[in-house]
């Protein structure tokens, strides 16, 4: 009888059939990677978008009807963590 149970241990998934395994990990952290930045960049911008919003309401409180927003709206805005839309 043949002894598979090295075999069965060994990873053996591909990304795409024909793909080393290796490869397929390291496309796979890419992947991860690359969504993590995608998330930060997304996070970053949410914060200077609120600030700008916050500086110009209080440099400028009349553009808040040019806009189409109330005071409450921009502050509810403001208010919101990083990381809510």
């Amino acid at each position: 009888m043949k002894d598979t149970s090295t075999l069965a241990s060994a990873p053996h998934h591909a990304a795409r059939p024909g793909t080393p395994v290796g490869q397929a990990e390291a496309s796979r952290r890419h992947d991860s990677l690359a969504t993590l930045r995608s998330i930060v960049a997304t996070w970053r911008w949410r914060i200077r978008f609120r600030r700008e919003l916050e500086l110009k309401s209080l440099a400028s409180p009349h553009l808040l009807d040019d806009i189409g927003v109330t005071r409450r709206q921009v502050e509810a805005e403001i208010a919101k963590p990083f990381w809510q839309r």
